[in-house]
């Protein structure tokens, strides 16, 4: 018998059966099966969706030539915001793949990436997500809700946010040492042997964009760090004959890239060393409306090393931290934490310095072991460091110490962190870590001459 005989097909590929319209509850047949919800539950899938204009409907049960089984779990994600724990018999990609045909993929997507289920403590390698040809990756960055773009050679590998859909484009660069994504589908990358920086759109392969510096040379200007503010883009240049440098600032908001202001530009006069650093990393510290610029230089003194921050509204310096004893290998700023934070190239210890302490002197707390400052080792090279909410992740060699902070006073004295094993992770020896990231409640790793990135994720969320 044909599906619709008896029946008036809707647009969306149902079709519907008379029954009394008074009450709220409404019935649906999917493939067979029966299903019982509120008008108000279906219109949690958002107006243009198919369950939306089932609520609309009076008088009828709608049968829908589907899976009961996977309607069942959207049903549930309606219901409550959340997968169920059943979920995870189902492979993804058909989950994907059904709650596009209803319209409710942005829940789903919600749902799997949630930040808010981010779980330091419970982590664990739940994928692999290989990568084509025999070059390491070089850069990585990540979106909000969990896709991400790699670097590795002259490729960058695109993987959606469900981590099924991957995709890998050829770029102009040689090899790519800076990359920020600036949405699934664009990334801001760059090189430092390579002029300019490149928007690209990694889902038709194609460089929408170039920006370059116009130093005072006419050379050509070289990538050194990229980052971003909700309505701003940040680039750090350094004019190919490394006799200048400076950072841009570019307007998000205009489809051309418009360039605002120019920031931090220094020439470099004789033997003076801090004009000759440029920035190696940007970061935007929303909660005082100020960017991190920092750097550092290796030299037969040593390593040494600035970070400011600045104003972007006046153009100057708010803030200097000096950087002559056991300079940082990596630093990075927490919004949630109100503090900056650094892992020392010599003593491999990870430090902290509250942002409360804007425009006084510098001190330095160390988290860890503070005879390791003077020892010379550099037991923290090629460490690295980043805060995700308030908690901090630090990598040395191929394991990660995550430490948290003990609520013991309001005073910035009475600040105490403590170090913790990060759930099975701990478990994690092996390559040396070269890079680790954020994005939607997962963590992204890589590791030296590895042709892929580890996925890891809490074991109660994840898939």
């Amino acid at each position: 018998m044909p599906p619709f005989v008896g029946s008036h097909p809707l647009s969306s590929g149902f079709s519907r059966n008379s029954i009394d319209s008074s009450s709220n509850i409404v019935t649906i047949d999917v493939g067979g099966h029966l299903f019982q919800t509120t008008r108000q539950t279906l219109k949690q899938s958002g107006s243009k969706s198919v369950l939306s204009e089932i609520s609309n409907l009076d008088g009828s049960i709608p049968f829908i030539d589907r899976d009961p089984e996977m309607f069942s779990i959207l049903l549930s994600l309606l219901r409550t915001g959340n997968l169920p724990s059943k979920a995870k018999t189902f492979d993804i990609q058909d989950l994907v793949f059904e709650s596009q045909f209803y319209g409710v993929e942005h829940l789903l997507l919600n749902s799997h990436s949630n930040p808010s289920q981010f779980e330091p403590f419970d982590l664990e390698k739940s994928l692999i997500l290989p990568l084509s040809g025999r070059d390491s990756p070089t850069a990585i960055s990540t979106t909000q809700l969990g896709s991400v773009q790699v670097a590795h050679g002259c490729k960058i590998t695109s993987f959606d946010w469900s981590l099924k859909r991957k995709s890998t484009i050829l770029t102009q660069f040689a090899g790519i040492d800076s990359m920020l994504s600036l949405s699934p589908n664009v990334v801001a990358a760059g090189a430092t042997d390579f002029s300019g920086l490149q928007i690209i759109d990694v889902s038709k392969g194609f460089v929408k964009e170039t920006l370059n510096w116009e130093n005072v040379t006419k050379s050509g200007s070289t990538v050194q760090a990229i980052g971003a503010s909700k309505e701003f883009l940040f680039t750090s240049f350094e004019s190919s004959r490394r006799n200048s440098n400076c950072i841009m600032i570019y307007d998000l908001s205009d489809n051309g890239f418009r360039p605002v202001s120019e920031i931090g530009h220094y020439e470099i006069f004789g033997a003076e060393l801090d004009s000759a650093i440029p920035a190696t990393k940007l970061s935007w510290i929303s909660s005082y409306n100020l960017l991190m610029a920092a750097g550092s230089h290796s030299g037969p003194s040593g390593v040494r090393g600035n970070i400011r921050f600045w104003d972007l509204r006046s153009g100057n310096v708010v803030w200097e931290i000096k950087e002559n004893v056991d300079c940082f290998a990596d630093c990075t700023v927490s919004d949630d934490l109100s503090a900056i934070l650094k892992v020392g190239v010599h003593s491999g210890e990870v430090f902290i310095s509250d942002l409360r302490n804007i425009g006084k002197e510098n001190t330095w707390t160390c988290l860890g072991d503070s005879r390791k400052v003077t020892n010379g080792k550099k037991e923290g090279f090629g460490s690295k460091i980043e805060s995700h909410g308030n908690q901090v992740f630090c990598s040395k060699g191929g394991n990660i110490e995550l430490w948290s902070e003990v609520l013991i006073g309001s005073s910035i004295k009475d600040r105490v962190f403590r170090k913790n094993s990060m759930g099975r992770a701990k478990d994690s020896c092996g390559n040396k870590i070269t890079h680790f990231s954020f994005g939607g409640n997962k963590m992204f790793v890589t590791r030296k001459d590895q042709q892929f990135v580890e996925v890891w994720q809490s074991s109660v969320r994840g898939f």
